[in-house]
């Protein structure tokens, strides 16, 4: 970290301002910038270094959408995205990046295709969530994308888009979505910082760096939520999805 360049610095920057933007606006998104990261810095460093950048964006976004979350799709998912992050912890003490990336590039990629075989077939939009929680195929449901968007976060900072394919699969509209994913990473973000910190991922040095990033958070956050008001359902929902595949992609070939 101490032979940055001004060019590399300028790019972690950018990648900064984009996690503002995802999290105001186009959820998944910033599957981006852990490419950037990831490139700039080592790889597995680069998780560390990233986490408190995105907490920084959940408290933007936390601010902004917090009366739009639902809770009780939250309460469901807590419990099995904790068994993720713990699996997720015990896979980084053994994983080579190219194991992360394989691993969490073909998870994206699933997920996505869960997400668009549906949509092949015309369905009656709904105004709120249309998802059941309460139905067993919905606690299923519910349980798989926890675990498996636990898992993401904690070993690549890439759980994102999982979570945003369990919302659009849900029902959830723009303002719901965006409520519910912002004090979901909120909560998940934060319980992740002791496993960083005992993995050796955040120390004082990460530290310093991103008290430099941090201030590029709330310019993308800003310009984000001036462009949501810009963007209709679909073409937020496919945003959403691209912005999945892309990762996904970008995971799998580097």
């Amino acid at each position: 970290m101490e032979t940055i360049t001004l060019w590399q610095f300028a790019a972690l920057a950018a990648a900064s301002a984009l996690v503002g933007f995802s999290k105001t606006a186009v959820s998944g998104a910033n599957t981006v910038s852990l490419a950037v990261f990831a490139a700039v810095l080592p790889a597995r460093e680069s998780t560390g270094v990233l986490l408190p950048i995105l907490i920084a964006g959940d408290l933007i976004a936390v601010l902004v959408y917090r009366r739009h979350a639902h809770w009780p799709t939250l309460l469901r998912l807590f419990p099995a995205v904790a068994v993720g992050v713990v699996a997720g912890a015990v896979f980084m003490l053994w994983a080579d990046d190219g194991d992360v990336r394989t691993s969490i590039g073909a998870i994206l990629l699933l997920m996505a295709g869960v997400t668009l075989w549906p949509r092949r077939t015309p369905s009656e939009a709904a105004a709120e969530p249309v998802v059941d929680t309460a139905a067993r195929g919905g606690r299923i449901k519910a349980r798989s994308y926890g675990v498996l968007g636990g898992f993401t976060t904690m070993v690549a900072n890439a759980g994102g888009p999982v979570m945003s394919l369990y919302l659009l699969s849900a029902g959830f509209r723009k303002l719901g979505f965006l409520g519910t994913s912002a004090w979901f990473f909120l909560i998940v973000n934060t319980s992740k910082v002791p496993f960083s910190v005992g993995l050796g991922l955040i120390d004082a040095r990460s530290l310093l760096l991103d008290a430099a990033l941090v201030l590029f958070v709330v310019p993308g956050a800003y310009l984000g939520r001036t462009c949501l008001d810009r963007i209709n359902q679909r073409l937020f929902e496919q945003l959403v999805i691209g912005a999945t595949v892309l990762g996904g992609l970008q995971l799998l070939l580097r």
